[in-house]
């Protein structure tokens, strides 16, 4: 069992938990703040206005889910703050447990709802999240990753999460590092619209490998940076939806080559994202639902008002 359950608990005893929706788009098209190159929007918890910007968008999103009394799940700014990025940009080696603290503060500030706001510590892949074909072997990616893992685990997130994950290799790797922290964990895949993980590992198959070769199971799976379809739920085996707990879906039903960089935002209409988003709730058990390129808090709220109205 896991140091502590609370994370679990939560997952069995509500029907729907909210989780964040972009973060880092939001920052980039705002034009008030500037990205880092590699460490993408980490940096800015060193900087006032990078700060404001943070809170203003995590805040947003958290009144939503306070006003619903709802959970509601938020990730630190550390998708991109591995070791190797960290020590090629001679920032801070603290900057992963400093996010924490970032995020903490942010949930002590809330004049309610402490105890319905979960933190979780956020990696990524070390390479593009759209190119499987440079993702880690299982053995490589255990040892890149573990750095930053310890980092967020030390320093008191309340879940560990991996996001954009292309390779199923690489994504085991992550999942046997964060094992070793007793902490709970999630594993994210980005997937294409077949349905299948972006190296075309089936989304079933990519859960069972992990599940079998890891003690400490994860939490559950999610899928992020898709839009809803994208799952194809109809064709999915039944059992994966035992472990599939999440979605944080993209705005835009295009292909992730057609969205990367594009200078105007893409997306479908709120409505029809929601509608996909609910279905996928009230017909599949997927718990955990947020939002990822191209969504706001008009998407967070459609999700609140279909679902707990």
């Amino acid at each position: 069992m896991f140091k502590s359950d609370p994370m679990r608990h939560l997952l069995e005893n509500n029907n729907l938990i909210l989780m964040e929706a972009a973060i880092v788009e939001q920052l980039r098209r705002s034009g008030s703040v500037t990205l880092h190159q590699t460490l993408q929007n980490a940096p800015l918890i060193y900087d006032e206005a990078g700060r404001r910007e943070l809170r203003t968008i995590y805040q947003g999103y958290i009144d939503i889910a306070l006003e619903a009394d709802m959970p509601f799940l938020m990730c630190t700014p550390t998708w991109r703050a591995n070791q190797a990025h960290i020590m090629e940009s001679g920032a801070s080696r603290t900057m992963n447990a400093d996010a924490v603290r970032f995020m903490q503060e942010l949930r002590h500030a809330q004049r309610s709802g402490n105890g319905m706001i979960k933190i979780g510590g956020m990696i990524g892949c070390k390479n593009d999240c759209y190119k499987p074909d440079e993702g880690l072997s299982t053995a490589e990616s255990e040892q890149f990753h573990s750095w930053q893992i310890d980092q967020l685990a030390r320093s008191g997130v309340d879940f560990l999460i991996a996001e954009t994950l292309p390779n199923v290799e690489e994504a085991r790797g992550i999942a046997k590092a964060m094992e070793k922290t007793g902490i709970p964990y999630i594993i994210s895949f980005v997937i294409s619209r077949d349905g299948r993980v972006l190296d075309g590992t089936g989304l079933n198959e990519a859960v069972e490998s992990i599940d079998s070769e890891t003690n400490q199971k994860p939490l559950g799976f999610m899928v992020n940076c898709a839009y809803p379809t994208f799952l194809c739920a109809t064709k999915q085996p039944a059992k994966l939806f035992k472990r599939l707990i999440g979605y944080q879906a993209n705005a835009s039903s295009l292909d992730h080559s057609d969205l990367d960089g594009t200078a105007r935002l893409e997306t479908e209409s709120v409505s029809d994202w929601g509608d996909e988003m609910v279905k996928l709730n009230r017909s599949y058990g997927v718990k955990i639902l947020g939002g990822c390129c191209g969504t706001g808090s008009g998407h967070l709220r459609y999700l609140v008002d279909k679902i707990d109205g």
